[in-house]
């Protein structure tokens, strides 16, 4: 395969399964489920290929492999330039690994080819983020993930809730979460289109590579523009990109967004979500604002760790007051992400000094930062997922409602839950435990009072975590959930139909069902093979990145090193 078209594959194959779902004659879902996962693969393997390609030949001195520079946009110099780091060649492989699974997780929704369809389209404007080297080609696909997640939790979130708003007009709540994650976004947005095009029209380039050397290489007292110098153009476009990539981590105080997109997304939107494009945010802190922006992140870092150790504290506190399981895991997002943010400023300071041990912490900690973004991808998507699993068969969120010995129907999805909520804690063993730890090492020598601080939010999520277990697996038993048939007389799994069997009638007859694993009745309440199959993936990389993480982090540590480090 001709190297410089890979990236180009990976980037528009997503395209080409969003093309055949729609084309699968009838309306049969299960067809047209098994072509979307079938074409999922495509970027999956093409993904896992340019990984085994960059492992024997890594990027050496700030450069990027498999790179493609063809003009696109003449007019303004802005080409279609792609290329990967070792930044960007985690987050490509966790977006090719993700959808695969957020596709098997979707085989019970409605509509389902436009479903699928906006998945791929999703799929390629996240990957497009993370492959662009172009200013405004990066900005073009940051905004087209939005609309497909805009319609995935309009069209397919949750059917209940009402949310009132001003004047007294009531929303379904999916609706308001929908257009409150677009209009924040957006608007967030609207700043760095604008910053983008100043650059760009500035140096007479859009293109990365060069902006890294040219842009930084401006004076604070060169003229830019008539009356307006170097300094003040770098300061008010550096706040514009902070602003929105904060947003989109998010960072404290602008998450209110999040919990309640997550909360009325439907399960593989929730898995997405806090699985990659939360990501782009942090991504854009490492690809865009630290290094065009050098001197201005190294002032602004201080500011950016006490946002990341808030983030960190209050994301804990929210999902620990949580009675809803999926918002707890929302916010449990915000907490883990102010560990990533708390490593970018760690690696921002440090950039600039001259101190060879703070640069090595530095260097620890965004090392650390970026381990901890595809790790926690993982865990999150697992644990959307799980909840998802428990809300297919229980019709509720409320902790309290479901609360009932769940673990002594589901003994597997109970031993699944607590593994991937031990993931998400940071348990030595684990993934979560590895990044972590690298950021607060590293964050330690530079920000120490702030680190300190943080710790506090280690302390909570371990109490928020141990809740959610605590409510869902143990407690009192709930009589609903030993019944023979559901409550409501319809519960299903999240994925599949075999959790139940009909006769004649339409009768549910099924409270205990052939577990295929174990040739042994299977309760109502327990997780299905496809289920299974959806999480076994995330939890085998858990662990092995957890007890083997130094092959994932050399290919991190070396492109955080070589920028950052020397």
């Amino acid at each position: 395969m001709n190297e410089s078209l890979l990236l180009t594959l990976i980037l528009f194959s997503p395209l080409l399964g969003a093309l055949a779902v729609l084309l699968v004659p009838g309306k049969n879902n299960r067809t047209i489920l098994w072509t979307a996962f079938a074409f999922s693969l495509i970027p999956l393997a093409l993904s896992i290929y340019m990984w085994v390609l960059y492992q024997a030949a890594p990027a050496m001195d700030g450069e990027f492999k498999f790179s493609v520079s063809v003009p696109w946009f003449s007019v303004v110099h802005s080409n279609y330039h792609l290329g990967v780091d070792g930044i960007s060649v985690p987050m490509v492989i966790l977006t090719a690994l993700l959808v695969p699974l957020c596709i098997l997780a979707s085989a019970k929704v409605e509509r389902m080819r436009a479903f699928m369809a906006l998945f791929f389209m999703l799929e390629t404007g996240v990957l497009g983020v993370f492959l662009s080297l172009d200013l405004l080609l990066f900005f073009v696909f940051y905004e087209i993930g939005l609309v497909p997640m805009y319609f995935l939790i309009f069209q397919w979130g949750s059917p209940k809730g009402k949310r009132e708003i001003h004047g007294g007009k009531v929303l379904p709540a999916r609706e308001y979460a929908s257009f409150k994650f677009m209009i924040y976004t957006m608007a967030a947005s609207l700043g760095m289109l604008l910053s983008i095009q100043l650059i760009g029209v500035t140096m007479g380039t859009f293109d990365l590579t060069e902006l890294y050397t040219k842009w930084v290489a401006l004076q604070p007292g060169d003229v830019l523009l008539p009356g307006v110098t170097a300094g003040t153009v770098k300061a008010i476009a550096f706040w514009a990109f902070f602003l929105a990539f904060a947003l989109k981590v998010p960072l404290c105080p602008l998450h209110t967004w999040l919990p309640d997109a997550h909360t009325e997304a439907p399960t593989a939107g929730s898995m997405i979500l806090a699985g990659v494009l939360l990501k782009q945010g942090a991504y854009g802190f490492f690809r865009l604002v630290i290094p065009l922006f050098p001197q201005e992140m190294q002032a602004a870092a201080p500011i950016i760790a006490v946002l990341a150790m808030l983030a960190i504290v209050l994301g804990a506190y929210a999902a620990y007051g949580q009675t809803d399981f999926k918002r707890l895991v929302a916010y449990s997002s915000v907490n883990h992400m102010g560990f990533v943010v708390l490593g970018i400023a760690a690696v921002a300071w440090a950039a600039g000094s001259t101190d060879a041990g703070l640069k090595l912490s530095g260097v620890v900690a965004g090392s650390g930062a970026v381990l901890q973004m595809f790790n926690h991808g993982l865990s999150a998507a697992a644990m959307f997922f799980l909840v998802g699993v428990v809300y297919e068969r229980t019709h509720t969120r409320n902790l309290k409602e479901i609360g009932g010995r769940i673990w002594q129907y589901a003994p597997i999805y109970g031993g699944v839950l607590i593994f991937s909520s031990m993931a998400s804690l940071g348990l030595p063993g684990l993934n979560g435990f590895v990044g972590e730890f690298a950021i607060i090492r590293g964050a330690w020598p530079i920000f120490t009072l702030t680190t300190i601080l943080s710790m506090l939010g280690l302390l909570v999520t371990g109490s928020y975590i141990l809740k959610g277990i605590g409510s869902v697996l143990h407690g009192p038993m709930n009589p609903k959930w030993a019944e023979e048939h559901p409550a409501d007389g319809h519960a299903h799994s999240a994925v599949g139909h075999d959790a139940h069997q009909h006769d004649a009638h339409g009768h549910d007859h099924s409270a205990h069902v052939t577990n295929p694993l174990t040739l042994k009745k299977r309760h109502w309440m327990e997780i299905t093979p496809l289920e299974l199959a959806v999480v076994t993936p995330l939890m085998v990389l858990m662990l092995l990145i957890g007890l083997f993480p130094a092959g994932l982090m050399q290919v991190i540590n070396h492109t955080v090193t070589t920028l950052w480090g020397k």
